[in-house]
Parts: C-alpha cells; structure tokens; sequence
C-alpha cells in the first residue's frame, strides 16, 4: 500500500488561484485560460501601460486584483494609506472575480493595455514572465531583506524577480473537532502520524458516525494534491527546467491510495466526491460537518471556521515516517504583486508594490486576506489587530518554519491545464472507467503536451 499525502485545494488565497479563500475551490480555473494567455501574449506589441504623466504631475497607475467585496474594501483602504503618503501618484483598481480575471487580462496585454500592477498567481506567472509581459522588480527599489526565502524565491525565474510574494501559506490537513467528539474519536497527533494513521482515524470516524458522514474528505481535485504525494516519495511536479518530475506509475500510486481509502469508506465514493467537488467552499463536508478531516490551504481557514460556526484545528500532513519534518510541506506564494514590462511608470509602479510588501500601514489595511504577510516584521507589527482564525494560521505557519521541505521548482508555461488533468482522469479512477495505471499514462501525456506547447 502505497503512502502519501495529499494538500488542499490549492487555491491562491483568492489560485487557484489560487484558489479568495470565500471561493474556496468553486473558483478553479483550466489549461484553457493558459492557452489563450499564451496565444495573446505571443501577439502582443510594445506600447500600452499607464497613460503619461498629468499636467500637474500627477501619475496614475492602474492596479487589477482578483477577489470578493471585502479583499476590494481592504485592498482600497491600503491604496488609501500609500495615496496619503505620495499625493503626487494615483492608484486607479481595477477587480473582479477569479473566474473572468485571467481572460481580462490576456486581452489586455495582447492589446498593449496590461495594468501596471498585476495580482499575479503562480499557475500563470511563468507564462505571462517568458514572454516579457512581467517588469524584472529585482532592478528597483524594493526591499526583500524581511522575507523567507522561499516565498522569495517564488517569485524569481529565468527572467528575473517579477512577483513579489502578497501573502503565503502552507498546504493542511483542516480538522473539525466537533465531528470527531461526536464519533468517540481521538484527535490525531500531527507532529507523528502516518498515511496508515490516517486511514484508520478517518475510517474509524466514519463507522462512528450517522451514514453521510466520513472521517475525511477525499483528494484528489486538484494538482497540489499530488505534488505533496510526489515529495513524499523524492519525486516532484515539476522539475528546474519546466519538465514534469514523476512518471505514470507515480501518479496511478498515489489514485491507487484514493481508491484504497474510498473501498474502506475512509473517504466518500466516487458520486459523493463529485458532488462535494462541484459546492462552495461554505457547503464543504468540512464546514458542514459531513467531514472530520480536509485538505486545504492554510489560508482557508478563516473562511472555512466562519462556515462551520465552530472552531476548525490546522493539522500537518502525515507522512511515510512518522516524523513531521518528512511530510516535506513548503511555504506557498499564495499570490503575487507583478508588474507589467510595458508600464511607463516602473519606479512609482515598484515603490507601490514595496509599500504592499514592506509598509506596516499597508499590512494594518490588508491584514491576512492574501494569506500571512512575508514581512516579518510587518507580520508581527499587525498580530494584534488579525482575528483568531488568522492568528491561529500564522502560528502555523511560524510553527512549520524549521520543518519544510525544499521549495518546489515553480510551474512552467502551460502549467495551467494541469489542474483540469488531475480533476478529470481522478474521476476516471473513482469510476472505475480506467485503471490507476490506464490513467497514468494518458495523464502524463496529456501533461508533457500542456507544458510542451
């Protein structure tokens, strides 16, 4: 029996993007809005960005994020704060919803008309980078000395540092407590358990249990999912040169697992775990209390607690071992600050996105809503005023700190299709329409063709 681990939907904390944690993972997004990034970016001239300069010398920058009503009241309160600290620069949003941002955008910069600064996801970021829309921030003033350096590192590639880390998290293992009191069951040590571990807890939690409700929820639905299984058994999604870093028989071990835990009911069936996969995140098997155990991002937390009326707990992964440091968890750019090449304003363009990054006036107006600040210094200035649930995620985060794992090669161009890959052929598993190992080979292919186009 095949060991692994399996993160939470990968959104940002607004990608999938990645990804606002309140869209949870209705708002994924597939290869197609790569696909089309990759042909308007591949038409797209010189020209565009931010209009000249005014009369009075006042420049405008136009700022576009994705996200709900209330990352656009906090994100204005911070373009608030900066605008009150430079009267001679305007910021002019631009936002809307996870669904049509990506489209927008690859218009926009096929039309020469790209923001000059850019809420950018990781799925995306090497896409729009390689093919120049993205301005090289390492050549400006913006200091990075108060990050981690894999959330700084997440944003650097072959053509320079063109994302600044907004906020970062860690894949979990989200527990509702309240389900497990109901079934007479232990919580699970984090710092020890193993994958056989879980798959006992979560099948004893379901035999305790009223009929509809299961130790954990299955995984499976996105390609986060697998890059912790991978880890775990000294693979990778993803290799340093923009190849995949697994084979089909990897991918059809790690289906081989779901399937384990489906026929011992430690998870739901295959019609259960599609109609979970198509709720928001409020009517998650976490949230209302069908599930004891979930994979998420650790910025989720907040959203999903208010979901359930209850308090959640954040688990690490188990792993193959049973030492907490195996589980080989890695700090995740929930998204990033970029900036478009074309901007005809790149030093007020980069002293915004170090006021974002680095200004505690910005962090008091942000707080947690694009995940735990990178600053640290800035992290602590704002605790006091953060919710318990954003508390509780940042003293996570904190506590991983001496645990992670190398940060993982970043996607390469085309990455986007791979989500949509996984979601589709893990239903053919679940099914019982293709073997783990039929999977895994047409998975695969299908995913040397999406990164190779």
């Amino acid at each position: 029996m095949p060991l692994f681990s399996r993160p939470a939907p990968a959104a940002s904390h607004g990608s999938a993007g990645a990804k606002s944690a309140q869209s949870g993972r209705r708002l994924r997004r597939t290869g197609a809005v790569a696909a089309a990034a990759a042909v308007v970016l591949a038409l797209s001239a010189c020209g565009g960005g931010a209009p000249p300069q005014s009369a009075d010398g006042t420049v405008e920058l136009r700022f576009s994020w994705w996200g709900g009503d209330k990352r656009a009241q906090l994100t204005q309160a911070a373009i608030a704060a900066f605008e009150a600290e430079n009267p001679n620069i305007k910021i002019k949003p631009e936002f809307g919803d996870w669904s049509g941002y990506w489209d927008k955008l690859a218009t926009q910069v096929a039309a020469n008309d790209a923001p000059d600064i850019i809420q950018m996801d990781e799925k995306y970021i090497t896409e729009y980078s390689s093919r120049g829309a993205l301005l090289d921030l390492s050549k400006y003033d913006i200091d990075t000395s108060k990050f981690d350096e894999a959330a700084l590192n997440a944003g650097k590639n072959e053509d320079g540092l063109t994302g600044i880390a907004a906020g970062i998290n860690a894949a979990t293992i989200l527990a509702n407590p309240a389900v497990f009191k109901a079934a007479g069951v232990e919580m699970p040590d984090d710092s020890t358990w193993t994958w056989e571990d879980f798959e006992r807890i979560a099948a004893e939690v379901t035999a305790k249990s009223p009929k509809g409700t299961y130790g954990a929820a299955a995984y499976g639905t996105d390609e986060a999912s697998l890059g912790v299984w991978l880890r775990q058994n000294g693979k990778s999604l993803y290799t340093s040169d923009g190849k995949l870093g697994f084979e089909p028989n990897d991918i059809a071990e790690w289906w081989g697992f779901l399937k384990e835990l489906s026929e011992k009911k430690a998870v739901p069936g295959a019609s259960e775990v599609v109609e979970a996969e198509a709720a928001p995140l409020d009517q998650s098997g976490l949230a209302t209390g069908k599930n004891g155990l979930a994979f998420w991002w650790s910025n989720q937390l907040p959203a999903l607690e208010k979901a359930a009326g209850g308090d959640l707990q954040i688990l690490r992964f188990p792993s193959k071992t049973g030492t907490s440091a195996d589980a080989n968890l890695w700090y995740k750019a929930s998204q990033f600050w970029s900036a478009s090449s074309r901007t005809k304003h790149p030093e007020e363009t980069a002293k915004f996105i170090d006021f974002l990054a680095n200004n505690t006036k910005a962090g008091e107006a942000l707080l947690a809503d694009r995940g735990v600040y990178p600053n640290s210094d800035v992290r602590a200035a704002i605790e006091s005023k953060l919710t318990p649930a954003d508390i509780k995620v940042v003293k996570f985060i904190d506590q991983i700190k001496g645990e992670l794992g190398e940060a993982p090669a970043p996607p390469p161009k085309g990455a986007g299709a791979i989500q949509e890959i996984v979601k589709r052929y893990t239903s053919e598993v679940l099914f019982d329409r293709l073997s783990t190992e039929e999977a895994g080979k047409k998975a695969v292919d299908e995913m040397k063709s999406a990164i190779s186009s």
